[in-house]
């Protein structure tokens, strides 16, 4: 088992930046890799990154790169989204998830252990 929770989100207004942290109990922190998800009202959750065990592999949806970086302090048991130049689009709420597989893993189906979600608003 394993239990997540996000904390971190906001309003803030376009341009801006916040850092999501995702602080993680239960089984061995760095025993599986972490995706960050999100989802808009109306819309289906979407892939926005992925760190592996121990960090060595990142992977970003194409719509995020560049803005916005993932990583993750094993010794903490939390891992972190640092949202730079926000756009209006990039309002949702925030999940972060874990999963014992390995790779790009952009579907949310791979992941085994969802948090409760936190929401990032972003105005224009």
């Amino acid at each position: 088992q394993v239990q997540l929770v996000e904390s971190g989100g906001g309003l803030v207004q376009a341009g801006g930046s916040l850092r999501l942290s995702c602080a993680a109990s239960g089984r061995t922190f760095s025993s599986y890799a972490l995706g960050w998800f999100r989802q808009a009202p109306g819309k289906e959750r979407e892939f926005v990154a992925v760190i592996s065990r121990r960090g060595a592999s990142i992977y970003y949806a194409d719509s995020v790169k560049g803005r916005f970086t993932i990583s993750r302090d094993n010794a903490k048991n939390t891992a972190y989204l640092q949202m730079d130049s926000l756009k209006p689009e990039d309002t949702a709420v925030y999940y972060c998830a874990s999963t014992h597989y390995s790779g790009s893993l952009q579907r949310v189906d791979l992941y085994d252990y969802w948090g409760q979600g936190t929401q990032v608003t972003v105005s224009s």
